[in-house]
């Protein structure tokens, strides 16, 4: 199968340190490519691929974030892909709706995964305009603002079986890893680790949109004896940061769409609490891979029963549930049926 594969340009496809979905992008492509097809990525031009790399700028956006508007960037690469479709089968865009003008004029069949949120104002209006653009989420929850789309499926993200390694014996601190945002609740988890009397260590990406919010609100909270904050880290530290921790704490304000870390820490065999919002309760299994809880008292009685939790069942469910062998035979089929769809328009159409 010949299929385009099309990531945002804010990250390197992988990236370097923090980058979700960049990093399922990157996953994707190399295991389409292990399997025989014939694949190009459109991404940044530093991205590390197996692929047939096409970029319209040589390295990632979040390096000039500041400085350029990065929407030029991608309705450059849009137009590329565009000018490109009729040497794929199938053209699978990670860009969210920034694609859809464009995917009208495609001549192969197209499918986008959306990886964002779909509650904000506006939205609406615009996927009303764009309903018949076939499209994936990436929890049932995700769809929930806007059930009536061209859903082709959920397909849960899914790492590649080695990249984490499963760790059986935990160290004494709780973990935070992703972003520094309100949103996430970096706050929120040094104050259980602060409750519940424990270390708590910090791996987390700092933007420049959330900057004035880390100084005001996270940095003096930085300067606690219990609070270590490890700045981003690659694939290779996270195995053993993550791996290490009694458990990951993920105390979300906001309807998360994934929540690739979570997966990651399943994969470490390390146990999970988090605040019961978005996809959350599709991925922790309550009381068997970790606690979903509602409040920071909850989360902190969590703390003490951690003990009951068996990390080997952690990685099993990891193992079962979020590999990338089972993500990419979910995305081949969704692309199989909707060539076969189009085909069977062509057929239907053609005169007799």
């Amino acid at each position: 199968m010949r299929i385009a594969q099309v990531a945002t340009l804010y990250e390197r496809v992988p990236p370097v340190a923090y980058g979700g979905t960049e990093r399922v992008v990157s996953w994707l492509t190399e295991e389409l490519v292990a399997r025989g097809h014939t694949v190009t990525l459109f991404a940044s031009g530093d991205s590390i691929t197996q692929a047939d790399l096409v970029s319209v700028y040589p390295r990632a956006l979040r390096e000039i974030e500041d400085k350029a508007d990065p929407l030029a960037f991608h309705v450059a690469m849009l137009e590329q892909v565009v000018r490109r479709s009729d040497e794929f089968d199938i053209v699978h865009f990670h860009t969210d709706y920034t694609s859809f003008p464009f995917g009208r004029r495609l001549r192969c069949p197209q499918l986008t995964t959306l990886h964002w949120r779909l509650d904000v104002p506006g939205l609406e209006t615009m996927y009303r305009e764009f309903g018949d653009m076939p499209v994936v989420s990436i929890s049932d929850a995700q769809r929930a603002p806007l059930p009536d789309l061209a859903w082709q499926g959920t397909i849960y993200h899914g790492l590649p079986s080695r990249l984490l390694t499963f760790h059986p014996v935990p160290s004494d601190y709780l973990a935070f890893v992703g972003r520094i945002a309100a949103t996430k609740g970096p706050d929120v988890a040094i104050e259980i680790a602060r409750r519940a009397n424990m270390r708590i260590e910090i791996a987390a990406k700092i933007d420049n949109a959330d900057r004035a919010y880390y100084e005001r609100d996270i940095a003096p909270l930085m300067k606690e004896p219990q609070v270590c904050y490890r700045g981003e880290l690659d694939d290779q530290h996270k195995n053993d940061f993550v791996g290490q921790a009694r458990a990951l704490l993920f105390p979300i304000d906001w309807p998360e769409p994934f929540g690739l870390v979570l997966v990651e820490a399943l994969a470490c065999g390390t146990p999970v609490i988090a605040f019961g919002r978005g996809s959350v309760p599709e991925i922790i299994d309550h009381g068997a891979t970790g606690f979903i809880v509602r409040t920071i008292d909850e989360a902190v009685e969590a703390v003490k029963k951690l003990d009951g939790i068996d990390r080997a069942r952690c990685r099993a469910e990891f193992e079962k549930r979020f590999t990338v062998g089972r993500m990419t035979d979910e995305y081949l089929t969704a692309y199989a049926k909707l060539i076969d769809d189009a085909q069977h328009s062509v057929r239907t159409r053609a005169p007799t």
